[in-house]
């Protein structure tokens, strides 16, 4: 179950504040003005692509098929068909993860599919109340079209001061689980943090998810540090014939609320998994680092242990019962958007990885 401390006042958890397993975390709340410095101080090149990235343009059917598949839609935004019905993950169809639409984070690439192009859903699962996570916009937009909203601990509130139906929402704690659709969602941990201002912190509940269909058994991230309880996890419900790997906007200065790419491989084997696809990159400039470096530091680094990687372009769809005949889906589209002159950062491979 989730840990909390005896602060917050909420309709489900009164008088508590969530918080991590992990003591003594870097989350870089300590040294927000290090941060804020290296923000307007250093120049990281490539930041942002300096040409347009490769789109598939989706079109989907009004009525899910039979065929398991995932596309990639932005940053952690995914559209798995499941059992003949279709289910979106942290759907963020704004130009900006910020409360604003004027200032913040801006989408450097185009959609493969517009919000309006959504077809009916038979769930929206929500991992966190961060804002390239949570879109009010998105939510708003989506409620009619969607039958059940899937959320950890508290971030139903959230919903519901928006206008969602309080009957339209299930949240779990971690280890709690719903079943819908003939699909078996469980809520598992993750090591992050929440909040959406500047005085709720931690109020809300952060999670991973297990999503398990007759067809195949997936692991969704979330945003999380590399811990534990990935092993813990990978016990309970591995194997994985599929993991979405957080893969991006890391630093050492909050090294412990989102993985470098060589923990992500690390947190996929933990979690007996077989195909990764790293997400939670190459669409908003989130942190300190190129944009395409999490991809090539992943890349290497599956390759030094021998794990397939699939890195579908923004829109290409994956059947997902076809995983193992599908070696063209790492074929490294960034690579033809490198720029000629891009500086060298250090690949390491990951001893780590067995280091435990």
């Amino acid at each position: 179950m989730a840990i909390y401390t005896d602060t917050h006042i909420n309709a489900q958890t009164k008088g508590k504040r969530f918080r991590n397993e992990a003591p003594n975390m870097r989350s870089g709340e300590g040294n927000l003005p290090a941060i804020l410095w290296r923000y307007l101080a250093e120049r990281i090149p490539d930041k942002r692509p300096s040409i347009a990235l490769p789109i598939r343009k989706m079109r989907l059917n009004p009525t899910a098929d039979g065929t398991p598949m995932l596309y990639k839609i932005s940053h952690s935004t995914l559209l798995l068909q499941l059992n003949g019905q279709y289910w979106l993950t942290d759907p963020v169809f704004s130009k900006r993860a910020s409360p604003s639409q004027v200032f913040g984070p801006k989408r450097f690439h185009k959609l493969p599919i517009e919000l309006d192009e959504i077809p009916a859903l038979a769930g929206i699962i929500l991992s966190h109340d961060h804002y390239d996570h949570l879109d009010k916009s998105s939510i708003l937009a989506l409620t009619e079209r969607t039958q059940m909203f899937i959320v950890p601990l508290g971030v139903d509130n959230h919903l519901i001061e928006w206008g969602v139906p309080a009957n339209k929402i299930i949240a779990l704690d971690w280890w709690q689980e719903t079943h819908l659709g003939g699909i078996r969602f469980i809520a598992t941990p993750a090591q992050h943090f929440s909040g959406r201002g500047l005085r709720d912190k931690n109020h809300t509940l952060w999670a991973s998810w297990v999503i398990q269909s007759p067809e195949v058994n997936v692991f969704f991230s979330g945003d999380s540090g590399y811990f534990d309880g990935f092993k813990k996890i990978g016990d309970r419900f591995g194997p994985f014939d599929l993991t979405l790997i957080e893969t991006g906007a890391y630093d050492e200065m909050w090294a412990d609320i989102h993985m470098q790419p060589e923990q992500s491989l690390r947190a996929h084997l933990d979690l007996k998994g077989r195909h990764l696809i790293p997400i939670h990159n190459s669409s908003f400039d989130l942190a300190l680092h190129p944009w395409y470096e999490p991809l090539e530091r992943i890349a290497a680094a599956t390759k030094a242990y021998g794990v397939p990687l699939l890195t579908p372009e923004f829109g290409q769809g994956i059947r997902l019962n076809e995983l193992a005949h599908s070696p063209a889906l790492n074929h490294g589209w960034w690579k033809s958007h490198l720029p000629k002159n891009r500086p060298e950062f250090e690949i390491v491979v990951p001893h780590m990885v067995t280091d435990k």
